[in-house]
């Protein structure tokens, strides 16, 4: 088997890896000012997308003239499309006005899209494949790959084994010969998710007591239905804007994805859903607002910004992880962001909540433990800032190969 690494090493966001020149796992686009793509260069027979996140699935359109096959679950199918609309939609705002691809890509990938589920093998130009839940956030895949020689690899894509208010936790993955493992919070252990929740509602209504407003930027998938899920029970309003809506409406088509779409449901009722016009009259008074885009980085959260970023009283709360180059960054370590005119000094506190969707350090280090125990030889280690020290750690704790590639990296073995 032989593996080429074109994104996502060394570094959280473009994910892809290529298997014997004809299997590529994702191919995403990674956040910031100036959008980073993975290495190109190859002709994929099939493309396997682990879930519905930029940094996974954002470049998929780009690969539509090679004419691949293309496997998904139903929900990334859908954010995958949504996510394209979003890149090009961008790119007509940006001067540059370029896209990694076309409307007609999009059409084409739609087109070219089989879905698949959970726990049902399927094969594909002589691959055996399977896709398992991660977790993370719905639809979410661990992707199992077996080729005709009998090698065997598992992807783990993003995954979290704990629940959310959102999704069912990673529960099951099979054996494999090779483990290719995200590493997002490696040498981090998460605060308990009900602490995380009490300090977040605690500072959400001490903003409103004291007349200010709870600015509450989550990503569109999966972080804006649990935080309006989380802040409906309990029993504060919050208006809603960006992307995150949209995706509420595909996820009702999927409530086997989910695990209370009852709550889901509830919480959306109950919000009060904010357009262009209106967003100005409810800043007239204190409120709470979950909005797009998570890092800041476009999207409603800035017009937003752009109003209160002189008010003492507000708050900016955050909720997922912030990339290094992104407004939500700059924020968080420096108290400014930039806007295409002008640098914004932001007097609103600015708070980061652990609302994390991949496992921690334990985890991390007990699904490589797992794996191992049943057999795996060897594992590549991606999707993180500490790929190599982590590399280092299965190497000398566990005793099994273990590798930490760069963008570019070829392995045969």
């Amino acid at each position: 088997m032989e593996l080429t690494f074109k994104g996502g090493c060394r570094e959280v966001g473009r994910s892809g890896f290529l298997v014997n020149g004809e299997v590529l796992l994702d191919y995403g686009i990674k956040a910031g000012d100036i959008p980073e793509y993975p290495l190109n260069g190859m002709e994929p027979k099939v493309v396997l997308v682990s879930h519905g996140h930029l940094d996974h699935c954002g470049a998929v359109p780009n690969l539509m003239y090679q004419n691949p096959d293309v496997f998904m679950t139903p929900p990334t199918a859908e954010f995958t499309f949504l996510l394209g609309r979003d890149t090009l939609k961008l790119a007509e705002n940006t001067l540059s006005g370029v896209s990694p691809f076309d409307p007609d890509d999009l059409q084409k990938l739609g087109r070219r899209t089989q879905k698949v589920d959970y726990n049902k093998p399927f094969k594909s130009h002589g691959y055996r494949i399977c896709f398992y839940n991660a977790g993370h956030i719905p639809g979410a895949s661990g992707i199992f790959l077996e080729s005709e020689a009998g090698e065997s690899l598992f992807y783990t894509g993003d995954f979290n084994l704990q629940e959310t208010r959102l999704v069912p936790g990673a529960a099951e993955f099979p054996e494999a010969d090779t483990l290719i493992l995200e590493s997002t919070y490696y040498g981090e252990e998460h605060v308990p998710r009900k602490e995380t929740e009490a300090r977040f509602i605690e500072s959400v209504l001490d903003t409103v007591d004291r007349g200010g407003t709870a600015l509450i930027p989550a990503f569109a998938i999966g972080r804006t239905q649990e935080i309006l899920m989380l802040l409906d029970a309990h029993g504060i309003h919050a208006y809603v804007d960006g992307m995150g809506r949209d995706v509420y409406k595909i996820l009702k088509k999927y409530p086997e994805y989910l695990k209370d779409p009852g709550r889901l449901d509830r919480a959306f009722r109950r919000a009060t859903p904010v357009n262009d016009q209106h967003r100005d009259s409810i800043l007239k008074e204190p409120s709470v607002i979950v909005t797009t885009a998570g890092m800041l980085n476009g999207g409603p959260v800035l017009y937003y910004l752009s109003r209160l970023y002189k008010d003492p009283r507000s708050k900016v709360l955050l909720t997922g992880y912030q990339v290094e180059g992104t407004n939500g960054r700059l924020a968080l370590e420096h108290g400014f962001i930039e806007t295409t005119s002008d640098i914004l000094t932001l007097k609103p506190r600015v708070e980061k909540y652990d609302f994390s969707a991949h496992s921690g350090d334990s985890e991390l280090k007990k699904v490589v433990k797992d794996f191992c125990k049943k057999g795996t030889e060897r594992v590549f280690v991606m999707h993180g800032d500490r790929t190599e020290i982590f590399a280092e750690w299965i190497l000398e704790e566990i005793g099994v190969d273990a590798y930490a590639p760069a963008n570019g990296h070829t392995f045969s073995f």
